[in-house]
Order: structure tokens, then C-alpha cells, then sequence
């Protein structure tokens, strides 16, 4: 689960099938009781029909569990002590932070780092685009050591400086609003 929407998406599955969530969260679910294999099945279904995957394989919730990391590191990342990735990963998993990069490149067919700068990227666009924060802030919050390097790593990753995309978002912006809106 990578949203809100999923969580609340499987939430409402969960209580169709009169069953009672305790905890939803970015990847895991838990449910009060037992669930029958019936349940377990029709769970299954209506979570994957809406695009989702169920994992129950012990690798692949630990897949789950780093992901569900580097997204909490990203998308939380002003609410959070200014510490490093790797850091935070160990502190929030009971591995050292070299097998948890060799585990995920080999389950993933991409590095952690790469993982991480994605998402990161992601963000930015995001902020760049729904929020009027400088370049500045957003390297702030996102913990880059700098502005140049927040936009190279930026070019390097979409092949627009964040300037340029800023000022694309702005020009579609006054196009969509036409020429009264000015």
C-alpha cells in the first residue's frame, strides 16, 4: 500500500468481509480473529483487482517493509531528525544496513540508493507542483546538502533542470485558465 487511498481501500474490504482491521498501515494489515480461507481468498481478489499485491512470503514482506521505509523517510522526511537513509533504515529494521541493500538490489533489479533518489525526484515534482516552496525549501526538507545538488540530481533523473520544470508546470498552468485568467 502506498496511500492513504490504499490503506482505506483495504480498510473497506476488510469490514465487507465482516472482519474487524486493527492495524492498516503502509503494507501490512491486521486483522481481530481468525480469517477463514474463504475470507483470506475473497481478500485477496478484491485487493488485487483494485491493483494491489498481497505478499505473504517472508522476503517479500521484507520487500515491503523497506519500501514502506523509504517512503515514510521521503514523504516524512521534515517531521523526522535530520538523520542519514542509512541510518534510519537500520534503526527501523533488525538488519545492517549492507544486507538490506544487497537484499533489496537483488529482489528488485535496482539499487536502494536509485529507490531512494526515484522517490525522492517524485517528491520534488510534487512540490514543485502542488506547493509554492523555493528550491531551497524543498532541499531543505528532502535533506539534499544543497540546491545544486537537489537539481542535478534532478536533471539527471528526468533531463530537465527544476527551473525548467517549474516554469513547463506554470505554462500549462496559464493555458488551462486561458487567457482571462491572467
Amino acid at each position: 500500500m502506498a496511500c492513504d487511498c490504499c490503506k482505506l481501500l483495504v480498510k473497506d474490504e476488510i469490514e465487507k468481509l465482516g472482519l474487524q482491521p486493527v492495524h492498516i498501515d503502509l503494507g501490512e494489515a491486521e486483522i481481530k480473529g481468525t480469517v477463514s480461507d474463504k475470507q483470506q481468498e475473497k481478500l485477496n481478489g478484491a485487493i488485487q483487482k483494485a491493483g494491489l499485491e498481497v505478499v505473504v512470503s517472508k522476503k517479500g514482506i521484507l520487500l515491503e517493509k523497506i519500501k514502506k521505509n523509504i517512503f515514510e523517510y521521503v514523504n516524512e522526511s521534515d517531521e523526522k531528525q535530520r538523520i542519514s537513509f542509512s541510518n534510519y533504515l537500520v534503526k527501523n529494521l533488525p538488519y545492517d544496513y549492507a544486507y538490506l541493500a544487497n537484499f533489496f538490489s537483488e529482489m528488485q533489479a535496482t539499487t536502494i540508493e536509485q529507490y531512494l533518489i526515484a522517490l525522492k525526484i517524485d517528491k520534488v515534482k510534487e512540490l514543485i507542483v502542488l506547493r509554492d516552496l523555493t528550491l531551497t525549501q524543498i532541499a531543505d526538507k528532502l535533506h539534499y546538502s544543497s540546491v545544486a545538488h537537489l537539481s542535478a540530481q534532478f536533471k539527471k533523473v528526468t533531463g530537465l533542470t527544476p527551473t525548467h520544470f517549474k516554469k513547463l508546470r506554470e505554462k500549462r498552468k496559464s493555458i488551462t485558465q486561458g487567457p482571462s485568467a491572467k
